[in-house]
């Protein structure tokens, strides 16, 4: 091999061999996930047929309730999600971050989505909704007296808010309250507070069926159709 091939030789193998070395030497970077710049947020199925909850309320309740009211949340945001800071996220993530960004368009529909499915999951068909469990019952009773008393004042904080909004079961800091919200307002937004049920007290919610008698809402479904085992299995894990 003649002087010049055997430089150019040494000097090629020299420099693939670095390279090899710096490959192996170099730290694999992880891809970081990238949310997806698109998502769709879907209408939740109802968890019974729209005329299960008569005569407490009507299947033509139900039908606009959810058919056109919640519905229409769902299709005003999905709307307004694509190019905005919002678009890729969950329902629960555009709510917390509209909340702090105080951008009301964006977390009025995201809110009123969120509550309306609650809604749906804490009512059950008469007399299908079950008992509280033993551990959610000895709390309810200790708190209210009774599983009836905590009910009426379900009820009786949904009568009392002005205007619209909701009435929530909830566990605030370790604790069983009674609490209401208005508007699209949502106890979702708050730090070691986890609803158990609520009450839409909306006028949709019961207008076609009751007219102005909200109180007469409230009671026929606190009494009759508070989904007590969903409260339950909420109440054991704390979640919701």
């Amino acid at each position: 091999m003649d002087t010049i091939s055997r430089r150019t030789f040494i000097e090629t193998a020299g420099v693939a061999a670095a390279a090899t070395v710096i490959g192996a030497e170099a730290p694999k970077q992880e891809e970081t996930p990238q949310k997806p710049k698109n998502r769709i947020i879907v209408l939740p199925k109802l968890p019974f047929a729209e005329n299960s909850l008569a005569p407490v309320i009507s299947a033509e309740t139900i039908s606009f309730h959810y058919g056109k009211h919640h519905a229409g949340y769902v299709a005003a945001l999905n709307k307004m999600l694509p190019g905005s800071k919002y678009a890729g996220m969950t329902l629960e993530e555009i709510i917390v971050a509209a909340k702090a960004d105080q951008a009301d368009a964006f977390f009025n529909n995201a809110a009123q989505i969120w509550n309306h499915t609650f809604y749906w999951d804490s009512l059950a068909p008469a007399g299908s909704g079950g008992k509280p469990s033993k551990a959610l019952s000895e709390v309810l009773v200790k708190t209210f007296g009774s599983v009836e008393n905590c009910a009426r004042l379900l009820a009786e904080s949904a009568n009392k808010r002005f205007g619209c909004g909701w009435a929530w079961l909830l566990v605030r800091d370790g604790k069983l309250v009674i609490e209401s919200t208005s508007n699209a307002e949502t106890p979702l937004t708050e730090k070691d507070v986890k609803p158990l049920l609520c009450v839409d007290v909306w006028e949709h919610a019961y207008y076609l069926d009751y007219q102005n008698r909200r109180a007469a809402y409230t009671q026929a479904v606190t009494e009759k159709l508070l989904n007590w085992g969903k409260a339950s299995f909420r109440y054991a894990k704390r979640t919701v």
